[in-house]
């Protein structure tokens, strides 16, 4: 230990065995002197909290000043049709590889480049997902409509590279949406190997300016704290999405039964993770300042995009509450912003308002990204 400590050590006991000796004698007032030894006590022991400190690559501030960089790899075409040709790839995040279903509509580019998606998927068992799977009407939809949709897998989702993290608690799904942004804006004008054929090169022209985000359920929350984190994305659209103040998640708690079915060794690692974290910071308080920088609903000033959000009333995985609470925070603010709801569709907006809600989802993009 430092000289300071045994000299802060030594002077206290002083102070003791001083006031000890003058509540014997009656000398002075011994509260006095015990009220020095108290700030005594605080100066020498207290310190301010480290930086940086525990979990604070899960706040906005720390996502706000890192850098994202990416580049797509190369490209394995595995459909194409009259509207569009969808390639498999991947890109770089955080030095994992990160794999995605890369769709491009069929003509000439716009000037200037394609207008862009980032399609972030919901909770599907990470050992369940695979990259040609799930969400095909939803990206079918927004091709047709003339937008490049890239569906990306999120890091340990199939065969992607990683732990599979969960999304409330951990900034690494936060990273990958934004590390594909970054990718997805590398690409103006850019030739890309195609494989099996890596003589062979497929051009692509996407619009560096002109990309949003869409995501649903559990990647409602990425795609916010991925916007409160760059705040230029021009447009935000979330599906049946969950956890914006953190507090929201003690309130409307998720019945998502998919999660609950599964006991592997990273849902395990999560668990443990999650208490950990708690056991510093308590339970979410945005009085507490860790709670308040990693909730996005804190962040919202100065956003510079517009954002849709959709559900159905008669969900059973996410409460509606926590999206009309979303917008009633919106509603205090400048922000271009809208919800839709829709009687029927589950959390997957399915049946009979699909369309409807797809259109409404197209229509937004055309307004904010063409």
């Amino acid at each position: 230990m430092g000289k300071r400590f045994w000299f802060a050590f030594g002077t206290l006991g002083v102070l003791i065995i001083t006031v000890a000796y003058l509540r014997q004698s009656n000398f002075q007032p011994a509260k006095e002197i015990s009220n020095s030894i108290q700030a005594v006590v605080h100066k020498t022991y207290s310190s301010p909290q480290p930086t940086p400190y525990k979990f604070e690559d899960l706040t906005i501030p720390y996502l706000r000043s890192r850098t994202y960089k990416s580049s797509l790899g190369e490209l394995q075409q595995i459909d194409k049709n009259a509207s569009y040709t969808s390639y498999l790839t991947s890109y770089n995040s955080d030095g994992l590889k990160i794999n995605g279903l890369l769709t491009v509509p069929t003509g000439d580019a716009p000037i200037g480049g394609w207008p862009a998606i980032v399609f972030v998927h919901g909770y599907i068992p990470p050992k369940q997902y695979a990259t040609t799977s799930r969400y095909e009407e939803y990206v079918d939809y927004l091709t047709k409509n003339g937008f490049v949709v890239f569906k990306i897998d999120l890091r340990g989702n199939g065969d992607s590279q990683g732990q599979p993290v969960g999304a409330y608690y951990s900034a690494g799904y936060v990273i990958d949406t934004l590390n594909a942004y970054a990718a997805l804006q590398s690409v103006h004008s850019s030739s890309i190997s195609a494989m099996p054929y890596p003589t062979l090169s497929v051009t692509l022209s996407i619009n560096p300016k002109k990309i949003g985000l869409w995501g649903h359920s559990m990647a409602g929350n990425i795609v916010m704290r991925a916007w409160t984190a760059k705040a230029d994305i021009p447009a935000i659209v979330i599906w049946s999405g969950a956890g914006y103040t953190y507090t929201d998640l003690i309130k409307y708690k998720l019945n998502d039964s998919s999660y609950q079915l599964i006991s592997d060794a990273s849902s395990s690692a999560n668990f443990q993770f999650r208490q950990q974290l708690q056991k510093l910071y308590g339970q979410p308080d945005m009085s507490n300042p860790f709670w308040h920088n990693i909730a996005p609903a804190n962040f919202l000033t100065n956003l510079k995009g517009a954002i849709q959000i959709d559900q159905a009333q008669d969900d059973t995985v996410v409460n509606i509450g926590y999206n009309r609470d979303l917008i009633k925070l919106f509603d205090k603010t400048s922000i271009p912003h809208i919800m839709y709801e829709y009687p029927t569709g589950g959390h997957n907006i399915s049946g009979v308002y699909f369309t409807t809600a797809m259109q409404h989802t197209v229509d937004f993009y055309k307004k904010y990204l063409e």
